[in-house]
């Protein structure tokens, strides 16, 4: 008798399930992807403990009659292609037809669906039918997807928590409210609405929606096209970043996709007008011939191979790059206004308190896409040409200028001179270095301070020096956050993040605290500081704050540890003194003195080197005096 034999149909699809349904996400998506693939205007998501207890999606497609509604739960059932040659010119999202089999076969799975004659009502658990009967309902689709992985207990106990599961579907609907802005788009979690879009076709608003009406604005159209694709989208201002390439969104012939080539080509467009690590939020889409286009190529249909890549690279390099160029200017330094993210506007969006439903009231979204557009065209219109390096750079004050200005303005490290002695006296046999005794000669180029000693001399970069000592005061001072430290507000700081961040955020309040950064919610994915601690760099707050929140939104996880070391860094750095920067006599001695009582004075926090010694016999053989 031979071994080999045809797998049951329902062991089939559960391991068909294995790799086209991994996790709540996974069900949203192939169950949108569908709605929009039956040329629904309409579709909305309800979600319960974040589709781990119930998925519902309703659309008002073109739905089924009953033949097609029970044909659809047979493994590669499917409307999209008919023959080979239709794998080459695929237009839609979905095509192999594995999802609703597949997802039917780990869940319990309810189905009413009308063509606009009749109506029909399907039951399935495990996938297996279970109730079967005519039902009324308008043209369109309604289906509920119930206890998710119910028969594979395996699967269920490795999904993360319901933040995380919700983080992954809100981020898919985000892309798809970008890639479809002509369909209304609805999420509700737990009754509360998340995510409401009208339909109307207008990118602007549904950006606004996602990313706040003050990044929005800075939004700029780019269009470019070659004889094989079209581009066409929206991308930041330089002046606009993230610490994450997750807001780089890309969609090939209406499909959202991951394709590092592509995020690689837009980096090297903003090449010299981003800080390293920083990236920019872009929507791009692409079109062109589906024959030049391969989807076919993994489970989720997140990853494409294109024909003539390296043109469509050099499009988009190009056409990001020149449209960059023609609207870059030099930054105004504009008031930050504490910060009032248009709070009538932005804060709506995701303040069900504020209105019933997450969205802006339809006229207000309509003068705020009106001022949006002429703002934009007004930019491009009348692009402010840059001025030349030199001109940029803040011209410093001659020498004797600061010589009534201390460079240590807060009482960073002002150790008295008998805890220096002391500092001696306990450690004369220590292994440590000793900081050599120098004396200062002068300054080079506003930048580096010489001093010399008996064997030669030595050159130091104040930045680094002053860096070095006032990471070990933040360093103690992000340790000990003390409560007669903080410093209230007249009017609280405001910030505004998109649904899946604000979960992220508000898991990591407490490590955020460990910090000094006091959130407080303030609507869904709003929240406010009300105080923030008096060690803060002065005229800083603001953006010590925005960038500590950056850097837990990207890692999704808070490591206390590393956030105080990365806070009392990133401290530290913006409060030195930078290049360029005259100082006396008096200053440099001060910064040598403070220099020489922390517990590494050679380096940086960045590993950099502080000072670098010059030999006397160096210096000799480099004028020939020695052999």
């Amino acid at each position: 008798m031979g071994k080999i034999h045809i797998m049951d149909e329902l062991l089939s699809n559960k391991i068909a399930a294995g790799e086209v349904v991994e996790r709540p996400s996974s069900v949203v998506k192939e169950l949108v992807e569908n709605a929009i693939d039956a040329h629904s205007t309409s579709i909305e998501i309800f979600l319960e403990e974040a589709g781990l207890s119930t998925i519902q999606v309703v659309d008002n497609g073109s739905g089924m009659d009953e033949e097609d509604a029970l044909k659809s739960f047979s493994r590669h059932a499917t409307s999209k292609i008919e023959k080979e040659q239709d794998l080459f010119r695929i237009r839609t999202l979905g095509f192999r037809g594995e999802a609703l089999a597949s997802i039917a076969s780990v869940s319990k799975f309810t189905l009413r669906t009308s063509d606009g004659e009749g109506g029909v009502h399907l039951y399935l658990e495990g996938g297996r039918l279970k109730e079967h009967k005519p039902t009324s309902l308008r043209k369109g689709t309604d289906i509920t997807v119930a206890q998710l992985f119910f028969n594979t207990p395996a699967r269920l106990k490795y999904l993360k928590t319901i933040q995380t599961e919700l983080g992954h579907t809100i981020d898919f609907i985000n892309r798809i409210a970008l890639g479809y802005p002509t369909v209304a788009i609805k999420l509700v979690h737990n009754g509360q609405t998340l995510l409401q879009t009208n339909g109307r076709g207008q990118v602007q608003q549904v950006l606004a929606a996602i990313y706040g009406t003050h990044n929005a604005k800075k939004m700029i159209a780019f269009e470019g096209i070659n004889q094989d694709y079209k581009i066409y989208g929206f991308a930041s201002l330089p002046e606009v970043t993230r610490a994450s390439k997750n807001y780089m969104s890309l969609f090939v012939n209406g499909r959202w996709v991951k394709h590092f080539v592509i995020q690689k080509a837009i980096t090297d467009a903003y090449h010299t007008y981003l800080p390293i690590e920083r990236f920019p939020i872009v929507l791009l889409y692409v079109e062109g011939d589906p024959q030049l286009t391969d989807v076919n190529v993994h489970p989720a249909k997140h990853q494409v191979r294109l024909s003539k890549e390296p043109e469509l690279l050099k499009l988009i390099e190009d056409t990001l790059r020149q449209t960059i160029r023609d609207v870059i200017r030099v930054p105004v330094a504009e008031k930050k206004e504490k910060p009032v993210r248009v709070p009538g506007e932005q804060m709506n969006l995701w303040n069900p308190s504020k209105t019933s439903a997450a969205t802006l009231d339809e006229t207000k979204m309509d003068e705020l896409v009106e001022r949006l557009t002429n703002e934009q065209q007004s930019v491009v219109k009348e692009p402010f040409a840059p001025a030349p390096y030199y001109e940029r750079v803040e011209q410093t004050k001659p020498f004797e200028a600061f010589e009534t200005q201390p460079i240590i303005q807060e009482p960073v490290l002002q150790v008295e001179p008998f805890q220096h002695e002391k500092i001696e006296e306990q450690q004369p046999d220590s292994p440590k270095q000793p900081f050599p005794q120098l004396e200062i000669v002068g300054q080079i180029h506003g930048t580096y301070i010489v001093a010399q000693m008996e064997d030669g001399f030595y050159l130091i970069d104040q930045h680094a020096a002053q860096e070095r000592i006032k990471y070990e005061y933040f360093k103690e001072k992000v340790g000990e956050v003390n409560a007669n430290e903080r410093q209230a507000l007249l009017m609280p700081l405001t910030f505004h993040y998109a649904a899946d961040e604000a979960l992220n955020l508000k898991e990591s309040m407490s490590a955020l605290e460990e910090v000094g950064v006091f959130l407080e919610e303030f609507g869904h994915a709003s929240f406010v500081i009300r105080e923030y601690p008096t060690w803060f760099p002065k005229g800083e707050e603001q953006e010590v704050i925005e960038e500590l929140i950056e850097q837990v939104l990207k890692t999704r996880k808070t490591d206390i540890k590393k956030l105080r070391e990365d806070a009392a860094i990133m401290m530290s750095c913006k409060k030195s003194i930078k290049a360029n920067h005259f100082l006396n006599k008096e200053q440099m001695e001060r910064l040598i003195t403070d220099l020489r009582a922390v517990e590494n004075p050679f380096t940086c926090p960045h590993g950099r080197p502080v000072l670098v010694h010059f030999t006397t016999y160096e210096v000799e053989k480099m004028f020939k005096r020695v052999m």
